[in-house]
């Protein structure tokens, strides 16, 4: 009687499994949508496709994602998607600290002026316990953050002049995104800073609305600049702006746990490829990118350290003002990750 209570036991689970295989299977979208600020033909669109392809094959169809670059599923509002990501109007995204920073005020250490020197400093801060905090802090803000990517350093261009000093900014009407802390930057350094979304800012330097923008040099290049005008670059790497691969926290909770360890995999390998990606072109000693830019007619300036510290002089009180919203213990752990990173 054992041997076929047994038997009968074994048989019932075996075939509850299989009838509860399809109809989870049934709770999963037939697709679930990226947003995404960029489009594949820059490193950061190219991070989302990525992702998306290797959760499509590990989980065997699975998980299909379709991306939105653009952020069209917003109307094009990049400042909207973090909120947009909560709700669930989006389902999963590559994401700018930048665009985020308004929700989540932690995310505005990124854009702090100066901070980061290279990018062993980037790394030292979102691959330690200061990267480990900021997951904890957008975990509890309502998203599922599983992984690190990167839009790269912001370089300044534009059509007038070549930037030097913070004397050679003034007066200057420079593109930013919508983040106060921008606008704080940039009116330290006597610009005319100009808040509108990426869509936008293209055609207003075309029409000289703008004189010039901040942009990573891949996307610089990517989206070529150089035919709206943007003649004059610098590189002063005043601040990083690092990706974060997401999850509405709803769907995140619809898949099994180990469809879950496939996409968080999947986010994290996707996440080292789009950031070698990124770099590409940067971080070789002749900087090939540079030399490709300079082919377009642009001129292409290189700050000296004591250049650099100008700057960063020039906009100490912005960053001691935002250290206090962002978080001073945060703060100095940061600038204490950065001390101690290795080469």
């Amino acid at each position: 009687m054992k041997l076929r209570t047994f038997l009968t036991s074994a048989v019932a689970a075996a075939a509850a499994l299989a009838f509860a295989t399809p109809a989870l299977a049934q709770n999963y979208k037939s697709e679930y949508r990226m947003s995404l600020v960029l489009g594949t033909a820059f490193p950061w669109g190219k991070g989302g496709e990525l992702w998306a392809n290797k959760v499509r094959e590990r989980t065997q169809g699975r998980i299909n994602i379709k991306l939105y670059p653009g952020v069209s599923l917003i109307q094009g509002d990049q400042t909207r998607e973090f909120s947009a990501l909560r709700q669930g109007v989006i389902d999963m995204a590559v994401g700018s600290t930048i665009n985020w920073s308004p929700q989540v005020k932690p995310l505005n250490l990124f854009s702090l002026p100066f901070l980061f020197p290279d990018y062993a400093a980037v790394d030292a801060v979102t691959q330690g316990e200061v990267g480990k905090s900021i997951f904890q802090t957008l975990d509890k803000a309502g998203v599922v953050p599983l992984a690190w990517g990167e839009n790269g350093y912001r370089e300044i261009s534009n059509s007038k002049r070549p930037i030097k000093s913070p004397e050679d900014l003034k007066g200057l009407k420079i593109r930013v995104v919508g983040s106060p802390l921008f606008l704080d930057t940039f009116s330290a350094l006597g610009a005319n800073p100009t808040q509108m979304s990426w869509a936008d800012a293209q055609p207003a330097m075309a029409s000289s609305a703008v004189d010039g923008q901040e942009n990573p040099v891949s996307v610089y290049m990517a989206a070529k600049l150089y035919t709206v005008a943007q003649k004059y670059m610098t590189l002063w790497g005043y601040m990083n702006d690092p990706l974060i691969f997401v999850v509405n926290k709803d769907i995140w909770n619809s898949w099994t746990p180990a469809d879950r360890e496939i996409v968080k995999q999947a986010a994290i390998d996707a996440g080292k490829e789009q950031i070698a990606i990124a770099r590409k072109g940067m971080v070789e000693a002749d900087k090939p990118l540079l030399k490709e830019i300079a082919s377009h007619g642009v001129t292409v300036t290189q700050l000296s350290p004591a250049e650099r510290t100008a700057f960063a002089k020039a906009t100490r009180p912005v960053f001691d003002k935002w250290k206090g919203q962002i978080g001073a213990d945060l703060v100095d752990q940061a600038e204490k990750a950065i001390a101690a990173r290795k080469p």
